[in-house]
């Protein structure tokens, strides 16, 4: 554990009666809990002053360096409300380390993975009346790092600020387990080769906003993206990873190639795959191909992965010259049944096989 202990200034944002409304019906991303969690960290004399502080704004110096230079990271994991009461995370220590991998890729600090998850922790011990209990309701936490020191020079900056946020969230695609259409992007790319496609920076989000408003204009619930240097090979969506299944059951998954993102759960479901027999190939996949393999009917089902969506089944890719269209194929039996397995690990309806759940606070 780590020898930082956390001072607690704690303060009621909203009534009982306006919280249980909300998790009546939380939506995603809608609303905050009372506290947050901040860690500040100066070159000098690394990481200080751990707190939990009543939610609120960021009092922030027009030249703080992130404003500037976007030199920030977040991470998005979840806490569940299990039936006997206690709440929990899942591989919270795997979204410390890919947080400091992105770190080192932005110039910013590493943080201690055992500060990080007692971070996490502390918040989700004293919000615990904000985690729901309805069926696909969980509470989404929201790790960031900012770079906060007051300059004005292409520099990594010397001061920096570790922040969690937590807000009750529902399902992240309305409607359950519908399958989405998805639009793909040619004329733009989310990264490029030695950028920072691999980190979870705001920067690479914020490059797929305008192809998310085409594919929203063609009837798309998401954007995928391919390769910047081949137009054909396939990296992610534009906030999650793409599986594609075989009719003999084996799973296709992008290479992780510099250009995108380590997906927690996309790595769990490689697990989970290969635990029930399936053969997983992590490799280059391309447009060409998936449009060959369903029109073969070798290629039948797909779907994408990411911690808010957890598995979302895909019915079909439009571009601007074809359409390759699972129809009432989707979502196929391995999309579900994956998707079943992890959720029922995640929720404590299922047996945890490989040690994935973190009880942050007991029953």
């Amino acid at each position: 554990m780590t020898e930082l202990a956390f001072t607690r200034t704690t303060a009621e944002r909203r009534s009982q009666a306006e919280r249980d409304a909300i998790l009546a019906d939380p939506g995603f991303g809608n609303y905050f809990t009372d506290h947050m969690a901040s860690i500040v960290w100066t070159k000098a004399d690394g990481w200080q002053n751990p707190e939990i502080l009543p939610y609120g704004p960021i009092q922030m110096d027009p030249a703080s360096s992130v404003l500037h230079y976007g030199q920030e990271i977040f991470e998005g994991m979840k806490a569940y409300r299990h039936a006997d009461g206690s709440l929990v995370a899942f591989r919270p220590e795997e979204n410390a380390r890919r947080l400091n991998e992105s770190a080192r890729r932005l110039s910013l600090p590493e943080i201690p993975v055992e500060l990080f998850v007692e971070a996490v922790r502390e918040l989700v011990t004293i919000d615990a009346d904000w985690v729901p209990s309805g069926a696909d309701q969980s509470l989404y936490l929201r790790p960031f790092m900012i770079a906060d020191e007051s300059f004005l020079g292409v520099r990594a900056a010397e001061r920096a600020r570790f922040l969690v946020i937590a807000s009750p969230a529902g399902p992240y695609f309305t409607g359950g387990v519908k399958p989405v259409s998805i639009w793909l992007s040619e004329t733009h790319s989310r990264a490029g080769r030695g950028g920072t496609g691999a980190a979870k920076c705001g920067g690479n989000y914020a490059a797929s906003l305008l192809p998310q408003s085409e594919a929203a204009a063609q009837g798309c619930q998401q954007v995928l993206f391919t390769d910047s240097a081949t137009d054909d090979t396939i990296d992610e969506l534009g906030g999650m990873n793409l599986f594609l299944v075989r009719a003999d059951g084996t799973l296709l998954t992008p290479r992780l190639n510099g250009n995108i993102l380590n997906g927690i759960t996309r790595k769990s479901l490689i697990q989970l795959a290969k635990d029930r027999g399936h053969a997983v190939e992590e490799r280059d996949i391309t447009v060409r191909e998936w449009r060959a393999g369903a029109a073969d009917g070798s290629i039948t089902e797909a779907f994408a992965c990411g911690t808010a969506a957890v598995i979302t089944p895909i019915r079909e890719l439009k571009t601007a010259d074809f359409t390759i269209d699972f129809g009432e194929a989707a979502p196929g039996a391995v999309t579900l049944a994956l998707r079943e397995e992890l959720t029922g690990i995640q929720f404590g309806t299922r047996e945890d096989p490989h040690g994935w759940i973190d009880v942050l606070v007991e029953a």
